[in-house]
């Protein structure tokens, strides 16, 4: 049986918890009489002016501490458990499921199925709704867990119940009514699979999601992933340009409306759509506040604005000679291309863009952030010509290894040459810079 609380698992010096004795080790069990389940109920409770919380010491001792603070203020107790060491696990079957593409032999981490509604407030990790209970919905208008992150891909409730394989998942209007109701903040999305849940659908699944506005503050309209592991899943096939085009045309006429009515574009199509279409990427003003960046929404709207300004103050040359071959998926060529065309102008710099085809995951798959290190090995008699190879940070996850488990210093050393992450444009000139010498 779990030990109840959340231990201490470090006191801020000078804060108002090692004022009061607070100690690594020590247990909160209760704030304002509320029991702890995980750090979302201390934050929410422990807000409040007046606090009472309640201590198990390390020696079996309980203390109750009274405290009178500033509203918000910080107490300095950070917990070494949160009570969110065990996520919800995703109880749908999707029949467009990433992860069910994904083949073997990979880190048991990335087959994870999450659908936990704390780690959408906390992370913004995009969740479905079916998994969660009354009392969940009810914890989550209590604690005003705001902004939430849903999947929603069709409000059709019997299409919806096909889509992801569960017979619950019908609901999802009714819920997020019920969300909306109660002042909670949601941004959407829709993974657009071609002649299922596009076309009429999509109109359908827009009008109910807008109907619910301000609350529901945005829709990300995005294409299905495929990889070349679909034996014996769901017939899908990606968009064709055609396609593509159809679906930027629609989004740019919605934010016609919507701004118009709203002030507010509110529907975004996935960058990928734009690029599978080989349009240009709209205005900043079409993005508005860049509400869904994590979802692949407007991230090349904001390379492209932080490259014009880096572009600016690039220098006339560079004190050693240098070469750089910057990586992407297939899909972005055309955006980083012009990028290397300018680096190319720099006296003693030779810049090229390399495009790499993913063998890992299939052809289909064409966004850089699903690149492997095994990928790139690859094309390692291209890339070892080159003094430094830059990838694009998303290639690399946060314990700084790629998809297949290679770290930057691996990388190097299979390819012969150094090999480094950049974040956005001025990153990538820094790298230049460092590389060269100035």
């Amino acid at each position: 049986m779990e030990k109840p609380g959340l231990e201490v698992g470090r006191v801020a010096a000078g804060s108002i918890a090692e004022e009061l004795g607070v100690a690594p080790g020590d247990v909160v069990l209760s704030v304002n009489s509320q029991a702890l389940s995980d750090v979302l109920d201390y934050n929410f409770f422990a807000g409040d002016r007046l606090v009472s919380i309640e201590i198990e010491k390390g020696d079996g001792n309980r203390w109750e501490i009274e405290i009178e603070k500033d509203p918000g203020q910080d107490l300095g107790i950070e917990f070494k458990t949160t009570g969110l060491e065990k996520i919800a696990r995703c109880a749908n079957k999707c029949l467009f499921c990433f992860v069910d593409q994904m083949p073997g032999g990979l880190r048991n981490t990335l087959y994870i199925k999450d659908d936990d509604y704390r780690l959408s407030f906390m992370q913004g990790s995009f969740i479905t709704l079916t998994n969660l209970s009354e009392r969940d919905f009810h914890r989550i208008a209590r604690l005003r867990l705001s902004p939430l992150y849903v999947s929603v891909h069709t409000t059709n409730p019997a299409l919806r119940v096909k889509m992801l394989g569960n017979p619950v998942a019908g609901e999802i209007v009714r819920q997020l009514e019920y969300l909306a109701g109660r002042g909670i903040e949601i941004h959407t999305q829709a993974v657009i699979c071609p002649g299922i849940n596009d076309g009429v659908e999509l109109d359908r699944t827009l009008a109910d999601l807008a109907g619910l506005w301000p609350r529901v503050r945005s829709l990300a309209v995005v294409p299905v992933g495929i990889t070349g592991f679909r034996e014996g899943l769901f017939p899908l096939r990606q968009f064709s340009p055609a396609e593509a085009a159809g679906i930027t045309k629609k989004v740019r006429g919605w934010q016609d409306a919507f701004l118009k009515s709203l002030d507010y574009p509110f529907v975004f199509a996935g960058d990928e759509f734009y690029l599978l279409a080989g349009q240009k990427i709209p205005p900043r003003r079409r993005y508005a506040d860049f509400p869904q960046t994590e979802n692949g929404v407007g991230l090349t709207r904001i390379f492209l604005d932080q490259w014009a300004r880096v572009g600016k103050r690039l220098p006339a040359g560079i004190k050693n000679r240098l070469s750089v071959s910057i990586v992407t998926g297939t899909l972005a060529r055309p955006i980083l291309e012009p990028v290397a065309g300018r680096l190319n102008r720099i006296e003693n710099l030779r810049a090229g863009v390399v495009a790499i085809k993913n063998s890992f995951f299939g052809h289909a798959v064409t966004v850089a952030g699903l690149l492997t290190g095994s990928d790139l090995i690859r094309h390692r008699e291209v890339l070892k010509k080159s003094d430094l190879v830059i990838l694009p940070e998303s290639m690399v996850r946060r314990d700084c290894l790629t998809l297949d488990g290679m770290s930057l210093e691996s990388l190097g050393t299979a390819i012969g040459t150094e090999v480094r992450t950049a974040s956005g444009p001025a990153d990538l000139v820094r790298l230049i810079k460092i590389a060269a010498g100035d």
